[in-house]
């Protein structure tokens, strides 16, 4: 299982005559057992990761790191499901640093619609204590691929 996955986390669309072969089963094994992964929740879904600079380079991308107090019973998650329930959103994470809580990553089509959706949503949202939004200057890596698609020299690396 954990091969497939690092297998598919590189390269969702292998196909499965192809991921078969690399793990030395059949390909109609290799498709049951993302079947079986998808069924399970394990998989939750794919994506497509984009180089910005040559698809929209007006897209902007931020984290916002969110200070919140969490509410009784169910700690941060009522907060959290609020959040990821806007279209801006790319992911939320709970985070353990002590100098926030939430880090919201959030895609917008300029720098004054990220900040209105900071200072007009997420800011007045019941619980959010504080806000402070970093903009993403550029990608250099995501999800594990070379955004410029140049793999880096090993040789320099030790």
């Amino acid at each position: 299982m954990n091969d497939i996955v690092k297998i598919l986390q590189q390269n969702a669309r292998i196909s499965d005559t192809a991921l078969g072969e690399m793990l030395g089963i059949p390909a109609e094994a290799a498709a049951a057992e993302i079947k079986k992964l998808e069924d399970e929740g394990v998989i939750r879904g794919y994506s497509v990761i984009l180089d910005d600079e040559k698809y929209d380079r007006s897209t902007v991308y931020a984290t916002i790191e969110l200070k919140v107090t969490p509410q009784r019973d169910c700690g941060f998650d009522d907060i959290a499901k609020t959040i990821m329930m806007y279209d801006e959103v790319e992911s939320v994470s709970l985070m353990s640093s002590g100098a926030y809580d939430l880090a919201v990553e959030v895609k917008g089509s300029d720098l004054r619609e990220v900040a209105f959706f900071v200072s007009e949503r997420l800011s007045t949202i019941d619980g959010v204590l504080s806000t402070a939004t970093h903009f993403i200057l550029k990608k250099y890596k995501e999800k594990g691929i070379f955004i410029d698609g140049e793999e880096p020299d090993e040789r320099g690396l030790g």
